[in-house]
């Protein structure tokens, strides 16, 4: 897809205290880490989401991270540009900082009404071929940015309409430049009256078996608020997307606002994890030279971005 987004690159912003130490041993940094998830605070059960768009009914072994505290962990701990979400959903024993972590960033765009019925007549391999096109043209902007270079290698998981629910679903696998370990990039939108739920899950390729088996219960616990569901529509009322359920696979309308433009409204983030992550790790808590600041304190007084 043409100048799709491309916001993670590990140089995570520094948020504590540092001080230069020799390499840390490896329970020390892991007890460092868990001082940083400390700061976090989740919640379990019901949740309004902001802005009134809808509510999550944490699912079991989940998690949920409120809109301001994901903007911490997007943009401090992962290093993305600011941007808006409506929160996070983490696994119940896994943190952001964690090598083998994952999570499902939530967001939600008024893109108006998505008509369905073009789902049943596309041909998904044609559409990951153009997809991989678009791709490829948009890499040279994304190096000019400083960012690396995205390969699509191909569908993690095939795209699914499921007209009952109007829940649209499908998994890409990416390269992230010369990263050993591919990424895992699932998509879930949920369709509504004005725009879109997305509940993107960001991981490594490994992981999708994982993630996969926990996609029933997460879309049964997102749902829209009265008078915004898919049914509410009315073509009297209300907008009608540019684009049915082919393009928003596609992100053809990324391609029409562009990369820098959209990176100040959304988030799309693709992460690449893995071995990647492991070395942001030790890059953030200063493990490979006596050059690099290590944790030994607490936050910082810098103001964290707004949600």
């Amino acid at each position: 897809m043409k100048k799709l987004l491309l916001l993670l690159t590990f140089a995570w912003a520094p948020v504590f205290s540092y001080a230069a130490t020799p390499v840390d041993s490896a329970a020390l940094r892991k007890a460092r880490i868990d001082s940083v998830h400390a700061t976090l605070h989740y919640q379990t059960g019901r949740v309004s989401l902001p802005d009134g768009v809808g509510e999550i009914t944490v699912p079991t072994g989940f998690r949920y991270l409120n809109a301001e505290q994901s903007t911490r962990v997007l943009t401090t701990f992962w290093g993305n540009p600011e941007g808006e979400s409506l929160g996070m959903l983490f696994p119940a024993t896994k943190g952001p900082l964690d090598v083998d972590g994952w999570a499902f960033v939530v967001e939600y765009e008024k893109m108006g009404y998505v008509k369905d019925d073009d789902a049943e007549d596309i041909d998904y391999n044609d559409l990951l071929k153009d997809m991989q096109s678009d791709m490829e043209e948009s890499n040279q902007e994304r190096i000019g940015a400083g960012y690396d270079p995205i390969t699509l290698v191909g569908w993690a998981a095939k795209p699914y309409y499921d007209k009952n629910l109007n829940v649209l679903h499908w998994a890409k696998e990416l390269k992230f430049g010369n990263s050993p370990e591919n990424t895992l990039n699932y998509n879930v939108r949920l369709l509504g009256r004005k725009g879109v739920l997305n509940l993107n899950a960001v991981g490594s390729v490994g992981q999708l078996a994982e993630v996969r088996t926990t996609i029933p219960a997460v879309i049964k616990s997102v749902s829209f608020s009265k008078g915004l569901q898919y049914a509410d529509f009315d073509p009297k009322l209300d907008d009608v997307a540019a684009y049915g359920i082919g393009g928003l696979i596609a992100g053809k309308v990324l391609a029409k606002v562009g990369f820098f433009a959209l990176i100040l409204k959304f988030w799309k983030i693709l992460l690449a994890l893995g071995a990647a992550a492991w070395t942001a790790v030790r890059r953030f808590f200063g493990a490979k030279t006596t050059e690099e600041p290590a944790i030994v304190g607490g936050p910082s007084p810098d103001p964290e971005p707004e949600a």
